[in-house]
């Protein structure tokens, strides 16, 4: 292991400024003014571990909202490729890009190299299932000299430095994939914060890490808990157990003082996925039957208690370009009659208000004609299930730009046949026909228009119903302050955080 590069610190720190937009930098890095470590942050997740901390599924998004994992690229405050590990990038042609590391560390003590790049992103090529980020895509990548990564596609792939910032496509050391059925995190990433200790689904030690090319982290560490309960996780803010807890429950935050709620609109939905495949909604009048049974506003107004939007589409109001170009739905089936048709809905009760959706929707459709019966689980226990079709509907909250910021990998990996998180089962060729149409543009605003019109064509299917847009409430302790909060919620925690 060599000593920690000063030189290369220092530069580091210049650079700071410049990513100042970017929400995966953290901005406010360095010591503390008066010369001390730092407190340690104590934080509350919502999401227990699932996969061992994988980087290829749920698990991603702990791992960067801790500020462990980084990619090449990072969202910037505009939705766009910002610099990360990647200092720069170019297109040498339709399918082919360079990129051109900076100078950073893994967290073993190696430095971050082309070869180690290489070996990082043809592992989650392999991975299976494909991370979401990779639906529908094939890359090869190679080392291009002493800093560079050519990445190649099989097809043209206009977003590619837009794929690469998805925390599935987090870059680690090579020491993180010496088990061929298992990528291990612990002390393998490039984050200012170091996973040290993992205990089950129950909580998580990190510790600052020094060498992290974007200057040193304000806190000592991070203190991680995993409390699915969002009661629980409240209270623990509230009794000062925690000093940031996310995802607090509408139902709770009118019970924390205004000063520590942060309010933020996401590009978060809650839909209903009807299981197109097998069951009663594969008949596509009884899909169109509980979409009319469904009053969205209820939902908004009741369950959320005005802290989300009634759904109007797949992207919702934080995707800003969206509302005044969404189109009409088109192709939709008449809806007919239920006549008792017997369903399960099934959801989770790590986001609290889930439940009490599921308990609404049961009511609603119970009043159309459905017979419903009600499966609550915690995410992880239910997830393989309603990948597999098990469930006729399933309620879930997915952020629309999470896995790679682009709105048509969205559509490719949730609503194509070859989707990797097809919830709905949905296999259609007209839809399959629209979105790829979409992937095949370059230019920004078309490709959005491109993305809007195979909106329309999965609206048609039935298949989903967005029920509500969210804004999500973040618990902040009153001296806690550089909380990371953006509308993808791919981060909490940075160099500039703390207490």
């Amino acid at each position: 292991m060599r000593t920690p590069r000063r030189p290369r610190l220092l530069a580091a720190l210049l650079l700071t400024p410049l990513l100042a937009g970017c929400f995966a930098s953290g901005g406010d890095s360095g010591e503390r003014a008066d010369g001390k470590a730092g407190s340690r942050l104590r934080v509350a997740l919502a999401f227990p571990p699932a996969e061992r901390l994988s980087p290829y599924g749920a698990d991603a998004t702990i791992l960067s909202r801790l500020g462990v994992t980084e990619g090449l690229t990072a969202l910037d405050g505009n939705g766009a490729a910002a610099p990360a590990l990647a200092a720069s990038w170019r297109r040498e042609d339709d399918r082919t890009w360079l990129f051109t590391l900076r100078e950073a560390a893994f967290q073993d003590g190696t430095d971050v190299t082309p070869a180690a790049v290489v070996t990082a992103l043809t592992r989650a090529t392999e991975a299976e299932p494909a991370p979401a980020a990779l639906t529908g895509v094939t890359l090869t990548a190679e080392a291009e000299g002493g800093s560079g990564v050519r990445v190649t596609t099989a097809e043209p792939d206009p977003v590619l430095p837009l794929r690469l910032s998805s925390p599935s496509l987090a870059i680690l050391s090579s020491k993180a994939y010496a088990k061929k059925d298992a990528v291990d995190p612990v002390g393998t990433a490039t984050g200012p914060f170091e996973l040290t200790k993992v205990t089950g689904t129950t909580s998580a030690d990190l510790d600052r890490f020094d060498d992290h090319w974007g200057g040193l982290a304000r806190s000592a560490g991070i203190d991680a808990r995993f409390i699915a309960d969002g009661t629980a996780r409240a209270n623990a803010l509230r009794t000062g157990q925690v000093d940031l807890a996310e995802a607090i429950p509408v139902a709770q935050a009118a019970t924390l003082d205004a000063d520590t709620r942060r309010e933020t609109a996401t590009t978060r939905t809650t839909s209903l996925l009807l299981n197109t495949k097998s069951g009663v909604f594969e008949d596509a009048s009884l899909r169109a039957a509980a979409r009319a049974a469904i009053d969205t506003s209820a939902l908004a107004e009741g369950v959320y208690e005005g802290h989300a939007d009634a759904g109007a589409g797949i992207y919702g109001p934080a995707v800003t370009w969206a509302g005044s170009k969404r189109v009409a739905p088109v192709g939709r089936a008449k809806a007919g009659r239920p006549d008792g048709a017997s369903i399960t809905l099934a959801t989770y009760d790590n986001r609290p208000e889930l439940p009490e959706v599921a308990q609404v929707l049961k009511q609603q459709l119970e009043n159309a004609g459905f017979t419903v019966k009600l499966e609550v689980r915690e995410y992880a226990r239910l997830e393989s299930d309603a990948l597999a079709g098990k469930f006729d509907a399933f309620v879930g909250a997915r952020n629309s730009l999470l896995d790679t910021g682009d709105p048509v990998s969205l559509l490719g990996s949730d609503f194509t046949c070859d989707g990797g998180y097809n919830l709905a089962l949905l296999c259609d060729k007209d839809v399959d026909r629209a979105v790829a149409e979409a992937q095949a543009v370059s230019d920004t605003d078309e490709r959005r228009r491109a993305a809007l019109a195979a909106e329309a064509v999965i609206l048609g299917t039935d298949a989903v119903v967005p029920l509500v847009h969210q804004r999500v409430v973040t618990g902040v302790g009153a001296k806690v302050g550089g909380v990371l909060l953006d509308p993808y919620e791919r981060t909490l925690v940075g160099t500039g955080t703390r207490r």
